[in-house]
């Protein structure tokens, strides 16, 4: 059975080579809803819930990578302070998520997954009572085979971007986008009008007119050797924090803060990093070439590094047990 996109060969994308186990009914991936495990295809959540009426809701999602979670407790961490800052309890404590998470990834026998994790403000009984002190917070988690943002092709090759014009990403008045959420209105209007220009993405600016984030993934602009990211408008990414922490590793300075637009014009290099495939080059903007329109070099490196940290026994990764973790 074919469910993933074909990665290039001796590049540093690869799949493992463990077969899908086509009797397994959770092979397409496994959900955690109203208390129990049922396959990804049948997951549903009540249409009453405030996290699908409202987009009361916080989320994360980790990515597993030749068996391997990665940043598991990052991503809980993540998940529970947004939760706290929208005055959301969680059901479910933090080892009992990530145990969760486990189980849901060991049921499915998936090596290359996507763990989604989602605490939402719930419903009531009976469910049209909409006070909420009555709503009952719900945590919701589904497994998937690993999802990209742009197939592996462009992951290793590099990906076109616009900046765009026609829409700018909320205002932190408003929505706190450092709180990971399902609002998604201004990113959908984005990625509508790269396609209608040709492009594979576009950045989007904040009310203040500086870049702040794409569509589900942080952009870092490379200039003379440093790396810059928004620091306001923008989600905190695990992903992002890896690129740094490899930066730094590599004795690049990283700079967090209002990123001009200008910079961006003027970049010598421009990656995309979001669990959703890791690092991705780009390599033409507003339609002209980034330096020689290939991959740079400072994000080849980062990028390389980053798919080797996924099999490097380190506090990173934390192996499934596809037998013992099934058990919660």
């Amino acid at each position: 059975m074919t469910v993933f996109a074909k990665t290039i060969p001796n590049t540093p994308i690869q799949y493992n080579q463990a077969e899908i186990d086509t009797s397994n009914p959770f092979a397409l991936g496994c959900s955690f809803i109203g208390g129990a495990f049922v396959p990804t295809a049948q997951a549903s959540v009540p249409i009453f819930d405030a996290g699908y009426v409202h987009s009361d809701v916080t989320y994360t999602v980790a990515h597993v990578w030749h068996g391997n979670i990665f940043r598991l407790g990052d991503h809980v961490d993540r998940l529970l302070d947004g939760a706290r800052e929208m005055r959301l309890a969680s059901p479910y404590d933090r080892e009992q998520i990530m145990k969760l998470m486990k189980a849901c990834v060991a049921r499915s026998g998936l090596r290359e997954s996507f763990v989604n994790v989602s605490l939402t403000r719930g419903y009531a009984d009976p469910p049209w009572d909409r006070r909420l002190s009555a709503l009952k917070p719900q945590l919701y988690i589904y497994t998937l085979p690993y999802v990209w943002a742009f197939l592996p092709e462009k992951q290793i090759n590099g990906v076109s971007a616009v900046l765009a014009r026609t829409v700018r990403r909320t205002s932190a008045n408003s929505i706190d986008a450092r709180i990971k959420n399902f609002q998604w209105g201004d990113l959908t209007r984005g990625a509508f009008e790269a396609l209608d220009r040709g492009a594979d993405t576009a950045f989007l600016l904040d009310t203040d007119g500086y870049v702040c984030e794409g569509p589900g993934y942080n952009v870092c602009v490379v200039k003379d050797g440093q790396i810059f990211s928004a620091s306001r408008n923008a989600l905190p990414g695990v992903t992002r924090r890896t690129v740094f922490e490899i930066a730094q590793s590599l004795q690049l300075p990283v700079t967090l803060g209002d990123v001009p637009q200008q910079l961006v014009f003027e970049a010598d290099e421009i990656f995309l990093a979001t669990t959703a495939g890791g690092v991705t080059p780009v390599i033409a903007f507003e339609g002209k070439p980034i330096g020689d329109g290939r991959p740079g070099k400072i994000t080849s490196r980062i990028q390389e590094r980053f798919w080797s940290l996924m099999d490097e026994p380190s506090d990173l990764i934390e192996a499934i047990d596809y037998v013992r973790d099934q058990q919660v």
